[in-house]
């Protein structure tokens, strides 16, 4: 399906920041494994051909993160995370065992990790495999009842990212990457030119020409 606001694939952008939110993360393997820069982790995922799953936020659950959201969002989206990403199918993260991120209402999501079936004990809580798709829905218009009886970690809405999840280690062949973003030319002229060439010059796509494109042709900015 080909609409204007939707998109037929799905990125990973890096950042510089610890590789997730959860203080579980500190003690994970494979998150002490990602060092240095956002551009550094970019390019070192293209050479390993590898993203590593590491805890979500909130739930601790372990994941590889990927967005849907259309190119207009794109510049807000670089702006949380970061200009450097690597994009894939999404056919190509379903094969994986990939899906849609759950965005579960807090008081569901309690009811849900509290449950016991009454006949078969050992069924209780989050299936893992369920688990790792799963993030709270907090949105700041829940009701203060919903907030108070269930959340009190402040409203958290991350639908705008369309997200994605794999729920462990991620790995591709090089002509499965359908583009790779980065910040600026300079970015892409140091990476090594064996790299660029296996999986497509024309592939690479510059975050500031697309920040130029839009400041020329503000089609997508809204006005506040």
């Amino acid at each position: 399906m080909q609409r204007p606001d939707f998109s037929n694939y799905v990125a990973h952008f890096t950042k510089d920041a610890d590789p997730c939110g959860n203080k579980d993360c500190l003690d994970n393997n494979a998150a002490k494994a990602i060092s240095g820069n956002a551009y550094e982790r970019l390019i070192s995922i293209l050479k390993s051909q590898k993203i590593h799953a590491t805890p979500m936020p909130w739930t601790g659950a372990q994941a590889v993160a990927f967005t849907e959201c259309p190119w207009w969002s794109m510049l807000h989206h670089a702006e949380a995370y970061s200009p450097y990403g690597v994009g894939f199918t999404k056919p190509h993260l379903f094969a994986a065992g990939g899906g849609p991120a759950i965005y579960l209402r807090p008081d569901l999501y309690n009811i849900q990790g509290e449950f016991v079936h009454k006949d078969h004990p050992e069924l209780h809580g989050f299936h893992s495999a369920v688990h790792a798709f799963i993030t709270p829905f907090a949105p700041p218009y829940a009701p203060k009842k919903i907030r108070d009886d269930h959340w009190n970690r402040g409203h958290i809405d991350y639908s705008h990212e369309r997200e994605w999840r794999v729920p462990h280690d991620f790995t591709f062949d090089y002509d499965e990457v359908q583009f790779v973003v980065v910040k600026t030319y300079e970015d892409m002229a140091k990476i090594e030119r064996e790299l660029k060439n296996v999986i497509g010059r024309e592939k690479f796509l510059i975050m500031d020409i697309h920040r130029e494109i839009e400041r020329l042709w503000p089609t997508h900015v809204q006005n506040n």
